[in-house]
């Protein structure tokens, strides 16, 4: 597992790798919170759950993605611990993170901008692009 920044014009993009979905997934979560230079606090650790479905593992990825700015944002929460369910359209899991203490520049949106998951000789990989 590991991610890579690629470099963008504008915004960030990080190219991802693991060897199967739910790695992928921990792993792209990782790099949204180095990106954004996310600093937790040695507070109490807190839990959430997600659910998510959606036609296609780049849906669920978007969706999963999107719902970890919303408790950055919203929550000052930050997630590094993930319990993945994924079965066919449908994805459950269990995060668990701490408060964020601080953040270099948060990041505004996940993009579709070619967004693919690919079988490749490392595993799965994509490469994702955040709005910023």
């Amino acid at each position: 597992m590991g991610f890579e920044e690629i470099p963008h014009t504008a915004d960030w993009s990080v190219r991802v790798w693991a060897d199967d979905l739910a790695g992928l997934f921990a792993e792209s979560a990782r790099a949204m919170n180095t990106l954004a230079g996310v600093v937790t606090g040695p507070g109490p650790r807190v839990q959430r759950t997600f659910e998510s479905e959606g036609p296609d593992p780049e849906s669920r990825l978007v969706a999963f993605l999107s719902d970890l700015i919303y408790y950055q944002e919203q929550e000052s929460l930050a997630f590094d611990q993930f319990e993945f369910g994924m079965l066919a359209q449908r994805l459950s899991l269990t995060m668990v993170g701490a408060p964020i203490v601080s953040m270099d520049k948060p990041i505004k949106a996940v993009t579709w901008h070619n967004l693919k998951i690919e079988k490749t000789e490392r595993g799965l990989e994509t490469l994702i692009v955040f709005d910023v």
